[in-house]
């Protein structure tokens, strides 16, 4: 079916107003820049999740990776969105003007470098992200161990998808269906949703990034909700495989094991972090345990944006004593956070 008919179909829908949830800021940001709502019917409600790592991110990790850049002997990599999430006593970019020893990496490898050339630091690598970067930290710990490398810390932060998308079924069951990321999916296979689709009888549908994916995408779930349908499809079949990056799965089994995990706004979801394990364990440097987390600002309501029950501009911090230049909420911290991308782009 060419575009202009999906768009068309799209755009005179009349029928039971449809909630859809893209979980990936990517998602996000494609919709806003390719203006997809306006292309179709406002019964068509398009809803932010849990997509960006950086946001849902508990203050006691912020917290944690603050204590081992002050301390003597340490130094902490970290990629550079991570620099403005708040912690109890400051974000890291404040904490550095404390003489917190910082710096911003642009790859996990750079551990392996740095802790060759200046093997009297320990080097403290914060891990944040989803299935996406998971494999990516795996193979630089894996790399280490075999050039039998002592001066590396990692401190995890990194979540599944999936046991998220359970915890918003559960707790958001107005959410009609899912567009399902399409970075974590290339890694993961498009195959994991098919449980969900069938337990919750939601479509679940994989996409790219382009308008016309997008676009493509949100008419099967329409479609199929109104034949009463529930699969988990995938549209993306250039970059995603039903079982996903075997060469990737491989890596993170060696090396990580799932536990409960703490998400900025959500709280607690069983079986949603990733932990080293095995031969690999030794490199961990405390992240089991950091589930603390500081109460939101009052008025900012950061956890309804995440899990869908209002858009960003409906919170009365956005845009106003919220702002990228001075955070309040996880939301806003990153630029694949979902009052980030609403406030580029309002």
């Amino acid at each position: 079916m060419d575009i202009g008919t999906i768009i068309s179909y799209l755009q005179k829908y009349d029928g039971p107003e449809i909630k859809l949830m893209e979980v990936c800021g990517t998602h996000t940001s494609s919709i806003f820049r390719n203006g997809i709502r306006s292309l179709i019917s406002p019964r068509i409600r398009l809803i932010s999740g849990p997509g960006c790592p950086v946001c849902v991110t508990p203050t006691s990790y912020i917290d944690c990776i603050s204590d081992y850049a002050l301390k003597d002997g340490y130094e902490v990599l970290t990629f550079g969105d991570m620099m403005k999430v708040p912690g109890s006593a400051g974000c890291l970019s404040e904490r550095k003007g404390e003489g917190a020893k910082v710096h911003i990496m642009y790859s996990p490898f750079e551990a392996v470098e740095k802790a060759q050339t200046y093997p009297q630091t320990t080097w403290v690598v914060a891990a944040v992200g989803f299935e996406t970067t998971a494999p990516a930290y795996a193979l630089m710990i894996k790399e280490a161990a075999e050039k039998n490398i002592t001066n590396i810390k990692v401190v995890t932060a990194l979540k599944t998808i999936i046991p998220a998308l359970k915890w918003i079924c559960e707790n958001q069951p107005e959410i009609d269906g899912f567009i399902c990321p399409g970075h974590v999916s290339v890694i993961t296979g498009s195959e994991i949703y098919s449980e969900l689709a069938e337990k919750y009888r939601k479509p679940f549908v994989v996409a790219g990034f382009e308008a016309e994916h997008i676009l493509a995408v949100i008419y099967d779930i329409v479609k199929q909700l109104e034949k009463g349908e529930a699969r988990a499809d995938n549209l993306y079949q250039n970059a995603v495989r039903s079982g996903g990056n075997e060469k990737a799965l491989d890596i993170l089994s060696r090396c990580f094991e799932t536990d409960a995990a703490t998400w900025r706004g959500l709280g607690t979801i069983a079986g949603s972090g990733l932990y080293l394990t095995g031969r690999y364990a030794a490199y961990d440097g405390g992240s089991r345990g950091l589930g603390r987390d500081m109460e939101l600002p009052e008025g900012c309501r950061c956890a309804d944006v995440i899990t869908g029950r209002i858009d960003p501009a409906e919170c009365p911090m956005f845009a106003s004593s919220c702002t990228p230049a001075s955070p309040y909420g996880p939301c806003m911290v990153s630029a694949e956070g979902a009052c980030g991308i609403w406030y580029r782009n309002r």
